[in-house]
């Protein structure tokens, strides 16, 4: 497929909230334009619940938010943006809407008042047949009792929903009950919800963009954007939700021939993205598994799983993993279990949802794309009647249906809710109870795999530069668990995993956390993330203990473990504080080593590299809402004037260095793309030749990074460790130091920082 003309050379994301809006981000736009980046990529800018702080919740797809500044400011920052020549890229949201406040969104607002009636009753994912419209908003079904009329709205506290015409009259209740919804206690919503959420939110409820329809509706205005090249790039979110993903591709792609288009796809190591939808990828959770994973320890693995196994966490993932995802189905998504299992013909309702519910619980990937990926779907049903062949019939049954029918409704409807089995059970649980080594439990990980082998990293590349040449990369990005530079110190912890074993065994015999998982991953965190406050770590150990749902959840809190874990912090600190700022002493070189070579792998290898907000300086940075943090561009600013002026920084806690390299890799990539075309692994010799990782994008570009550098200073450094390049000169980008062709010792070609990229005249 020819590349699409809004392809950038990269981008730079943007987290846009009331108080970070339009404007703001305009006045970022010369910094942007000065750090190399490509393309400014937003974060959803259509309106949204109020005093949403990420945009994903959108009410109104026909509006540029007002609480970020509205049309006007909005066309001032694309008019700034391309004054510059910088592209901009918006991140959309087709699979549902929010909710949560009835009147702001326009659409529900007119489905309760009208129920089926409404012009967009068919505009939601909703079980009409099930009578009036289920919304679990109460603390408690009693609580009908509290309704009250206000004016012609119906009132629950803060809550306000319509009143029908000609409903009115009577008492409250009386009222409600002449309503085309029923307002009940919040916890139904799990077994009875009458509408599609994205995953066990019901204040997102699921919208039905397969209909040509309700996708013109919910896109005309970001494609109004789009057709007059306001808009060059488009980002869709969570496309494993819709009804026909690949359809769904199509259509954006008709509708945005000259777009770059990227999905929010999560690739199991060893997937690929259907051929037959025309985007450009992914949004780049597979590169960072493999960056991340060629920079491990394979010799860590060992000694932190038996460290694992000494405090008493879980080591088998597989076993894990499906006690995790079974929870999913049995306790949070009965509904959608409930309603897909109804569609199954023949079979009685307990086996029907006993199969559905195996499944997906014993899918390898996060759904399949029938008739494309015919044997992800066939390997589920296998692992399904092996696990549970008192179902076989059951499942059998359903696997006809399924490839009989592969459009119909079952089959749609359990292809896309497996991919929110996988994602609440796997990433959104599984990660925060299978805590052997934190750097692996990252979005599109694989926790159970060690790491990636050198040779592979470079097979991998070379393929993504062979098929997808044009798809984004990244290290961070706002789901992602930890940062970069987070998830770079920790990888270090594998290099010095029998001191981090004694450690931790030590400091948790002193003050540990009583739940073993969660201690674990506290001792990891609080080393990968130091310094770093009580509260910030706190707030990360209570989100990460209600994930694991282990002692404790978002809706059956216990308070007395939840007040221990708020206490442990500082409980820690007092402890063991000066022992655990020694240890980070060891690693925190190292880990800059680590961050820096991860850089570079990202933003010179294949793909279209995307830098996270603020991670062109070291970001030491945990999950949302954590890692939505205001970004301190005045120090950025500065350090970038200085480098511009010719000042090589050290390596060193500023993190000006990782500016350096982040600003002559961008501006290179922008200024000479012609060399980022084509990827040759390249072998260093000698001594300490496993610990370079390196590589050509073209014959005069060239890039080398470190790999495990404990390691390597344990063994003395380079020694006679050598490259072999071509005819030089050779001038490194990075510093201006040049070098001749031929083979150049490793040691020369990193004196300054731990990475270099070459290129001749």
């Amino acid at each position: 497929m020819t590349a699409p003309a809004g392809v950038p050379s990269s981008t730079y994301r943007l987290q846009l909230r009331p108080d970070v809006g339009f404007a703001e981000a305009r006045a970022l736009v010369p910094y942007l334009r000065d750090l190399g980046v490509g393309a400014l990529y937003l974060s959803p800018v259509l309106d949204a619940t109020p005093g949403s702080t990420h945009g994903y919740d959108v009410t109104d797809p026909s509006l540029a938010r007002p609480a970020l500044g509205g049309e006007l400011e909005r066309a001032a920052l694309v008019d700034a943006a391309r004054e510059v020549g910088l592209g901009v890229v918006v991140d959309i949201v087709p699979n549902h809407m929010s909710v949560e406040v009835p009147s702001a969104n326009p659409w529900w607002w007119s489905v309760l008042a009208e129920g089926e009636a409404s012009p967009y009753a068919q505009h939601f994912d909703v079980d009409w047949s099930r009578g009036r419209l289920l919304l679990p908003v109460l603390g408690d079904d009693a609580d009908v009792a509290e309704l009250r009329i206000d004016g012609d709205q119906l009132a629950y506290y803060d809550h306000r929903f319509p009143i029908a015409d000609g409903t009115a009259g009577g008492t409250p209740q009386e009222v409600h009950d002449r309503q085309h919804y029923e307002l009940v206690g919040w916890r139904r919503g799990n077994a009875e919800l009458g509408y599609r959420r994205f995953f066990d939110i019901t204040s997102l409820a699921a919208i039905r963009v397969e209909d040509p329809g309700v996708f013109d509706d919910a896109h005309r205005e970001v494609l109004r954007w789009v057709a007059a090249g306001e808009v060059t790039g488009l980002r869709v979110d969570h496309p494993d939700g819709l009804a026909d993903p690949g359809g769904y591709a199509r259509r954006l792609r008709e509708a945005a021939p000259d777009a770059w288009i990227v999905v929010e796809k999560i690739l199991h190591p060893g997937e690929s993205l259907p051929a037959s939808w025309p985007v450009e990828g992914t949004t780049g959770y597979d590169a960072l598994r493999e960056v991340a994973g060629v920079l491990l320890d394979p010799a860590g693995e060992i000694p932190l799983t038996a460290l694992t196994d000494r405090l008493g966490a879980p080591t088998d993932y597989a076993r894990v993993e499906e006690d995790a995802r079974r929870m999913v189905t049995d306790q949070i998504l009965v509904a959608e279990v409930h309603r897909i299992a109804a569609l199954l013909r023949g079979v009685e309702a307990e086996p029907a949802r006993g199969a559905v519910a195996e499944t997906m619980i014993a899918f390898g990937v996060y759904r399949s794309y029938l008739p494309e990926g015919e044997a992800d779907w066939a390997r589920a049903v296998e692992v399904a009647t092996s696990r549970r062949p008192d179902l076989a019939q059951a499942l059998q049954a359903l696997d006809q249906q399924v490839r009989t029918e592969p459009q119909g409704e079952l089959a749609t409807r359990i292809q896309q809710t497996s991919g929110m089995v996988v994602a609440k059970g796997t990433e959104d649980t599984t990660f925060y109870r299978y805590t052997r080594f934190a750097a692996l439990t990252e979005v599109g990980g694989s926790p159970d795999v060690w790491g990636v082998d050198v040779g592979e990293f470079h097979r991998l590349a070379a393929a993504r530069d062979r098929d997808q040449p044009h798809t984004m990369t990244t290290l961070t990005t706002h789901d992602t668990k930890r940062s970069e530079d987070t998830r770079a110190r920790t990888l270090v912890l594998a290099e010095v995993a029998d001191e981090l074993a004694e450690a931790v065994e030590r400091w948790s015999a002193e003050c540990g956390i009583e739940e073993p998982s969660l201690d674990l991953l506290a001792w990891q965190t609080l080393l990968a993330a130091w310094p770093i406050t009580d509260a910030r770590l706190a707030d990360y150990l209570l989100k990460a203990a209600r994930e694991a749902k282990i002692r404790t959840t978002w809706t059956e809190t216990d308070e007395a473990f939840e007040q221990s874990v708020r206490e442990w912090p500082l409980r820690a600190r007092t402890a063991v504080g000066q022992q655990v700022a020694a240890f980070v002493d060891r690693i925190e070189g190292p880990g800059w080593t680590t961050a820096l070579s991860q850089k570079l792998l990202q933003l010179a290898g294949p793909g279209v590299p995307d830098v996270y907000q603020g991670t062109e300086l070291w970001d030491l940075s945990l999950v949302d809402p954590d890692n939505r943090r205001a970004v301190g561009y005045g120090a950025r600013r500065e350090l970038l004037a200085r480098i511009a002026d010719g000042w090589v920084p050290p390596l060193d806690s500023s993190g000006a260095a990782k500016l350096l390299v982040t600003q002559r890799v961008l501006t290179l990539r922008r200024d000479r793309p012609e060399l980022f075309r084509g990827y040759q692994a390249l072998a260093a010799v000698g001594p300490a030749a496993d610990h370079a990782v390196a590589f050509t994008r073209h014959p005069d570009l060239f890039a080398v990074a470190t790999r495990l550098p404990v390691g390597l200073e344990r063994r003395g450094g380079w020694g006679a460790t050598t490259l072999d390049l071509t005819d030089g000169p050779w001038t490194d980008v990075l510093t201006g130091a040049t070098h001749p062709g031929g083979p150049r010792p490793v040691a020369d070609l990193l004196a300054t920082y731990p990475v270099a990229l070459l290129t001749r005249p």
